[in-house]
């Protein structure tokens, strides 16, 4: 079977993408995946670089954004890739949404531990990176909807149709304040904030149908949402498509 393992822990054509490489000795690469059966894993890639045919070879398909079939053997965080191969068609992202899908892969690596298996989020987000690369899909619009599909699949999904307390469904012309810890609490009057929304945002949100300037106000909720499982930790993409948008 595909990405079966055998007594000598041997795992052949498993589905997986690279998150993030960095050089190792002479010749050689650390690679961080997320694999479909085994979660996120660390392996190494021996003789990855050079300038021999198979290290060019290695090279060109180690590369993040693009699913391959990985094999490698070894346990831990001691395995050794021992052979890649692209799985399917090759396509490629467009450099101006590179950092979309760096964002995506420092997500991965700062929400999951090594080898805790999620093949509904490796799913989840082989399709998202499908979607980016098709120029006439709407990049922010996807992003807010890995974001909120993410934290349902990992078991924080938000309630985004009721209120917190009373359990009253959510009005699309109310508006309401996000607390983390406890949801949605609707507000008499005109009130501002960094976490008060529309119920109409809220709404579109749930429904995954953002429009305009809704998907900048489901950022900052899904924002505020993520930051409670990063556990402080900063995500790098975010801080320089934060500035990005500034220059824009």
């Amino acid at each position: 079977m595909s990405g079966s393992a055998s007594a000598a822990h041997r795992v052949q054509l498993q589905p997986a993408y690279v998150l993030h490489h960095r050089p190792y000795r002479d010749t050689s690469r650390i690679l961080e995946l997320f694999t479909r059966d085994h979660g996120r894993m660390t392996v190494f890639a021996r003789g990855a670089r050079g300038g021999k045919k198979t290290a060019a070879s290695l090279t060109s398909t180690l590369q993040p954004f693009h699913r391959v079939l990985v094999s490698f053997s070894g346990r831990g965080d001691a395995a050794q890739l021992t052979g890649a191969e692209f799985d399917g068609a090759y396509s490629s992202l467009h450099s101006a949404r590179t950092l979309s899908g760096f964002y995506l892969n420092e997500l991965l690596m700062r929400l999951f531990e090594r080898h805790d298996a999620h093949s509904d989020v490796f799913d989840l987000y082989d399709a998202t990176i499908s979607k980016l690369k098709d120029p006439a899909a709407d990049e922010g619009g996807l992003l807010r909807v890995f974001e909120k599909r993410l934290l349902e699949l990992i078991g924080y999904g938000l309630s985004l149709d009721r209120e917190a307390e009373t359990g009253e469904a959510v009005r699309a012309d109310a508006v309401y304040r996000y607390t983390p810890e406890r949801g949605l609490t609707r507000l008499d009057g005109v009130a501002e904030g960094p976490l008060i929304f529309s119920g109409a945002t809220l709404l579109a949100l749930s429904e995954e149908t953002l429009e305009g300037a809704q998907r900048h106000d489901a950022r900052r909720l899904l924002r505020a949402a993520l930051d409670q499982y990063l556990a402080g930790r900063e995500l790098r993409s975010r801080e320089v498509l934060a500035a990005l948008r500034r220059m824009r």
